[in-house]
């Protein structure tokens, strides 16, 4: 498939993913190790990163609750992670660029336009798993994604609420603050996105 292609392409030049959510220590993270192992078993040579659109848990190790629903599953948790804003350099060396919700997806486009980074590279989590939405040919906001002819909706005020706002059509859902069966509802919608990113890139 042609949109398949140039995805790849880009990974072939930038053979790095970057996750994007809000604070970066619950769905990026759970999204990296989920995808690091599905890359590990079938032999995909990319790297997977993650970061937050926001500040706000800078420092921070990945979410206890993340962190346990992950090894439930059989995945790695790096030990090592500090949750952090995306930099440029993590958007520049990314070929594509996931983003957890709609709202993610319009915070980290403005910082790519910001350092020059190209929006194309930029995907919502859920074009990937088989759920109804197409993988955009140019990114989420290209002529054919989701969010091609985005606006502002009534009651934002400013772009700090992109941190938190969705529409919650085509969201990985917010696990942060509740049970484990909410972490277990995002592990799901997130082992979904991630076995089809992993079929995709193995074609």
């Amino acid at each position: 498939m042609l949109v398949h292609m140039g995805i790849r392409e880009e990974l072939k030049e930038r053979p790095q993913i970057l996750v994007v959510c809000t604070g970066n220590i619950c769905r990026s993270p759970m999204g990296a190790a989920v995808l690091r192992s599905k890359f590990a078993s079938r032999e995909i040579p990319l790297s997977v990163i993650s970061a937050g659109v926001s500040n706000e848990e800078d420092g921070h190790p990945v979410y206890p609750p993340a962190v346990r629903v992950l090894h439930e599953h059989g995945y790695e948790v790096d030990e090592a992670h500090r949750a952090h804003r995306v930099s440029t350099a993590e958007l520049e060396n990314s070929g594509l660029i996931l983003a957890m919700t709609t709202g993610h997806a319009r915070a980290v486009k403005r910082i790519a336009e910001a350092v020059g980074v190209p929006v194309e590279r930029i995907h919502l989590w859920r074009e990937f798993d088989a759920s109804g939405l197409e993988v955009a040919p140019a990114g989420a906001f290209g002529p054919g994604g989701v969010l091609s002819d985005d606006h502002v909706p009534r009651g934002r005020h400013s772009a700090h609420s992109d941190f938190y706002y969705s529409s919650g059509d085509w969201d990985v859902p917010d696990p942060w603050g509740g049970t484990n069966a909410d972490f277990e509802a995002t592990m799901a919608v997130v082992e979904k996105g991630a076995t089809g990113i992993a079929d995709m890139l193995a074609e």
